[in-house]
């Protein structure tokens, strides 16, 4: 008696549940037909021919006072030769300001180099990164951007190091 209560209630509670569920009848455009008995003829559907998919850089997105929210990006640095592998991979942040400006930061062997990321004008993947330090050490750097998240490119540090540089996840 207790076990086919608990499945009359299981079946039930099964019913309920499921008793919300309707089916809609769609037309060949996928709008829904009201009536449920079709009516012809359908509205035209239009075709568009493919293009391929390019690249568009995201919208900035926006806070509750309409200005763009920054997003900060990691940069790392690898080194490209022998000047460059004596200190090793480098690790850095560029913030995007999500204006074609960033900061960018990072630290050279005990030596904050701060400095700014700018896009190329006319040209949204591409950009240049320049940072400077308190000793005197600079680094100008070229980079293209992927995604809107992820880029790479080239740094070359006053000492003579290069470095691989890789922006983003």
């Amino acid at each position: 008696m207790n076990v086919s209560r608990r499945v009359f209630v299981a079946g039930s509670f099964a019913a309920l549940a499921l008793s919300g569920c309707m089916v809609i009848p769609l037309a060949p455009d996928g709008t829904p037909i009201y009536p449920a008995v079709a009516t012809y003829p359908y509205p035209a559907v239009t075709t568009v021919p493919y293009r391929a998919p390019t690249y568009v850089p995201a919208s900035p997105v926006t806070g509750a006072s309409g200005a763009p929210i920054p997003s900060v990006l990691q940069a790392r640095l690898y080194p490209s030769n022998e000047i460059a592998s004596r200190t090793g991979m480098l690790s850095g942040t560029v913030t995007n300001m999500m204006t074609g400006k960033g900061q960018f930061q990072l630290d050279l062997a005990g030596e904050l180099l701060s400095g700014e990321a700018t896009r190329v004008p006319g040209n949204d993947r591409a950009g240049v990164a320049s940072a400077y330090g308190s000793r005197g050490t600079f680094m100008n750097c070229e980079y293209k951007m992927t995604t809107p998240y992820q880029g790479t490119g080239t740094c070359h540090v006053s000492t003579g190091a290069l470095y691989q540089v890789h922006i983003g996840a």
